[in-house]
């Protein structure tokens, strides 16, 4: 296993103790508690500084994408979060239609 992969793994895991932790402290305390916002921040810090590893400096197949058709991605994708309140699913497909117009377009 690489580092890269243990790395992954070791964040998964922790994010889903976090998650876990939350389920369990979720019916005792409130959604505004301070420690189910500290949780929920640590998590969304965690994917976020995930996607920015594989923005800038990628491995595997997503290297051979384009740099700027990697910034056309997350901008659309981050547009189509923004447009459609939210919702996971079509900001996914906005920033995949993104990347590969871009991709397209930069040959």
């Amino acid at each position: 296993m690489s580092a890269t992969d243990l790395a992954l793994l070791l964040t998964v895991l922790a994010m889903l103790g976090l998650r876990g932790a939350g389920l369990l402290l979720g019916g005792a305390l409130r959604p505004d508690h301070p420690f189910i916002a500290w949780a929920s921040a640590v998590s969304l810090a965690t994917l976020a500084a995930f996607v920015v590893l594989a923005i800038a400096v990628p491995t595997g197949l997503l290297a051979t994408v384009p740099w700027p058709a990697r910034l056309a991605g997350v901008a659309a994708g981050a547009l189509g979060w923004r447009l459609f309140g939210g919702r996971l699913l079509p900001a996914l497909l906005a920033g995949l239609a993104g990347l590969l117009l871009a991709r397209l377009v930069t040959g």
